[in-house]
C-alpha cells in the first residue's frame, strides 16, 4: 500500500504545493483511491503514473473548496479519456447536487456512472482490496476522516472447508482466491468465507481538517499510519493568528504519541511556512515542534512524496518520487 501526495497546502496553492489531494495505491499496481480533490488535482496526476481508468473510488472529507474544487474537471477528463467503469464517490451529500449541477450547466456528459454515497449515512465501503470506514471530526463545517484497512492480507484458500462444502476444484477456486464471490448451484459463495489471511491487515487513517485529533482515537486502534493536517505551529495558534478549525503540529504529534502510533505523516500546511528558514516561519518549525512531542517515524509531506506501508507495518520512501521526501 502506497501513499502518493498530490497536494499538501492548506487553503490556497503555492508555487511548491497544490491544495489537498492524496492517492492510496493498491499493491497490485493497477488500482488507486483518491482522498480529496482540490483544484488542479488532475494536473498533478499528469506528473504521476496514475491513470483515471485505474481510479476505484473518490473520498471527500468536507465541502471546502481546497478539498473538492478539482472534482468537475477531473471527472470530465475521465470521460474524455473514455472511462466506462462506474465510479463511487463517498462525500457529503451536498457534493452530489453541486457536481451534477455543474456538469449539467457545462453540458458535460459522462460515459460512465457516478455512484454517490453520502457520508452522513455512510456505513462503510469495500471491494476486494480495502475496507473503508469513516469518523466524524471537528471543523468549521462537518468533516470526516477515512480509515483504509487491507481487505485480504496475503490470502490463501481454506482447502479443507472447500472440500467439506463440496466446492469442486478448478476455476471456482481460482476466482475465490482472487477475492471474487462466485455462483454455484443457485447460491453465492462469499470469498471471505473461504480465505485464510497470513498476517494482520495494514491500516491507514487519512483525516480531513480537524481541530481535535483525539476524535480519531478509536479509528487509530490498530492503525499503522495517520495522515493528518498540521496547518500551524502552536505559537501561531496561541497568538490568535490561526483560523478556527485546524490542528497544530504539537496537537497532532502529542495525540500520536499518546496512542503509540508508529508512523505519522503531516500535511495541509499554511502557506506562511516556507522551505527557507531565512524567510521567517518555515517547515523546519513545524518539524521541530512535532518531533519534540512524538518519537515515532515522522514525515512532513511534500507534493509528489510517495511512501510505502510495508507488510510489517514500517513506512518507507517508495519509487522515483522518493527524491521529493523530507525525512
Amino acid at each position: 500500500m502506497d501513499l502518493l501526495f498530490l497536494g499538501t497546502s492548506s487553503g490556497t496553492p503555492t508555487k511548491a504545493r497544490n491544495v489537498s489531494g492524496v492517492a492510496l495505491l493498491e499493491d497490485s499496481g493497477k488500482g488507486w483511491y483518491l482522498i480529496d480533490c482540490g483544484e488542479a488535482t488532475q494536473h498533478q496526476l499528469l506528473h504521476t503514473p496514475l491513470t483515471l481508468h485505474g481510479l476505484r473510488a473518490i473520498f471527500i472529507t468536507h465541502v471546502h473548496g481546497d478539498h473538492c474544487y478539482g472534482l468537475p474537471g477531473l471527472l470530465a477528463s475521465a470521460g474524455m479519456a473514455r472511462r466506462s467503469e462506474p465510479l463511487d464517490i463517498i462525500a457529503p451529500a451536498a457534493i452530489e447536487d453541486w457536481l451534477r449541477g455543474t456538469l449539467r450547466m457545462s453540458h458535460s456528459w459522462l460515459p460512465y456512472e457516478l455512484r454517490f454515497h453520502p457520508i452522513e449515512t455512510f456505513d462503510g465501503w469495500r471491494n476486494s482490496q480495502v475496507r473503508v470506514d469513516a469518523t466524524a471530526l471537528s471543523h468549521r463545517v462537518p468533516s470526516w476522516g477515512y480509515g483504509f484497512t487491507e481487505a485480504r492480507p496475503d490470502p490463501r484458500l481454506d482447502t479443507e472447508k472447500l472440500d467439506r462444502d463440496g466446492i469442486p476444484r478448478g476455476p471456482l477456486w481460482g476466482q475465490l482466491v482472487r477475492g471474487h464471490d462466485v455462483a454455484l448451484d443457485g447460491r453465492i459463495l462469499q470469498a471471505d468465507d473461504y480465505l485464510i489471511t497470513a498476517r494482520a491487515p495494514r491500516r491507514i487513517v487519512i483525516a480531513g481538517d480537524n481541530d481535535r485529533p483525539e476524535l480519531l482515537r478509536e479509528a487509530c486502534q490498530g492503525a499503522h499510519v495517520l495522515v493528518h493536517e498540521a496547518t500551524y505551529t502552536q505559537p501561531i495558534a496561541d497568538a490568535g493568528k490561526s483560523d478556527f478549525g485546524h490542528s497544530t503540529a504539537a496537537q497532532v504529534a502529542t495525540f500520536a504519541q499518546s496512542i503509540e502510533l508508529p508512523n505519522l505523516v503531516l500535511t495541509h500546511f499554511s502557506a506562511r511556512y516556507q522551505n527557507d528558514p531565512s524567510r521567517g516561519l518555515s517547515m523546519a518549525d513545524i518539524r521541530a515542534e512535532a518531533a519534540s512531542c512524538y518519537g515515532g517515524t515522522l514525515l512532513l509531506a511534500e507534493d509528489f512524496l510517495r511512501v510505502r506501508l510495508e507488510k510489517d507495518g514500517t513506512l518507507s520512501l517508495s519509487g522515483p518520487d522518493a527524491v521529493h521526501a523530507s525525512p
